[in-house]
């Protein structure tokens, strides 16, 4: 004879778990709402983390205006000739900016195997703008990271040196980043004023505007690395090359630009 006290049991159990992905679910639009909103709104909202998370993505078709949704998008988009942390022309029809911590594993993932691609189909060929934005997420280190990055990229290196660290990272956790392998980092990039490149890993303005962007960013409630903004949709997590390929396309397709 069955236990149907058992099976009973079961059922409820299976029912509770059904209804925790569903909540699941519901959490992580809203999440995707809240950024959008805060985008769209000018951004005052305080969130705070330091893991990546699952994969998320999201539109703000569903979220105000179309006139809201283009301002979330430009609020963002610096498009600025003069920066140096930047890909592509300042006047392509689309921006993809990165939110990214220079300790990141999934960062480091994105930059060696899904970049590449993303540079060579869009960046390089004018149809899409790449603009990079610091969120140091793991401590000191992490900032150590950034202003590196930023003194690489003021002689011009911005592209190879993050290709370099990135291409350094371990296949687990965080790595550390001492100031020496920093300047090792700077020779293999080919920043050509090491001397120069040193004494910026000291300056105190790169240090402020380090932690000023990570500040700007866990205000708008970014609170996981890699996160990306395209369009009026995000993106989170070191996703597929075709996730992104999709992300673009339909950002390409709105503003009336070639795919």
């Amino acid at each position: 004879m069955p236990d149907y006290r058992t099976s009973a049991a079961l059922e409820a159990l299976e029912r509770r778990l059904r209804n925790a992905r569903r909540l699941n679910v519901v959490l992580a639009a809203v999440c995707v709402f809240l950024l959008i909103v805060a985008l769209a709104d000018g951004g005052s909202r305080h969130l705070t983390g330091s893991a990546p998370g699952p994969a998320a993505t999201g539109s703000a078709s569903a979220t105000g205006t179309t006139a809201q949704r283009a301002t979330a998008a430009d609020s963002l988009a610096r498009r600025d000739p003069a920066d140096r942390m930047a890909l592509g022309p300042a006047d392509a029809p689309v921006v993809m900016v990165e939110y990214a911590d220079l300790r990141c594993p999934y960062c480091a993932l994105f930059t060696q195997q899904t970049l590449p691609a993303l540079l060579s189909e869009y960046v390089d060929t004018g149809r899409v703008r790449y603009e990079f934005r610091d969120l140091a997420f793991f401590g000191d280190q992490s900032v150590d990271g950034a202003v590196a990055l930023h003194a690489a990229a003021d002689q011009g290196r911005f592209r190879e040196y993050l290709t370099t660290l990135y291409g350094a990272a371990p296949d687990h956790g965080h790595p550390d980043l001492p100031k020496e392998k920093l300047l090792d980092f700077a020779r293999t990039a080919g920043v050509p004023d090491l001397a120069a490149f040193e004494t910026a890993l000291g300056s105190a303005d790169l240090r402020a505007a380090v932690t000023t962007a990570t500040g700007k960013a866990q205000d708008l409630g970014v609170t996981s690395v890699p996160f990306f903004v395209v369009g009026d949709r995000v993106l989170s997590g070191a996703q597929p090359v075709d996730a992104f390929r999709e992300l673009l396309d339909d950002a390409l397709a709105k503003a009336g630009g070639t795919r």
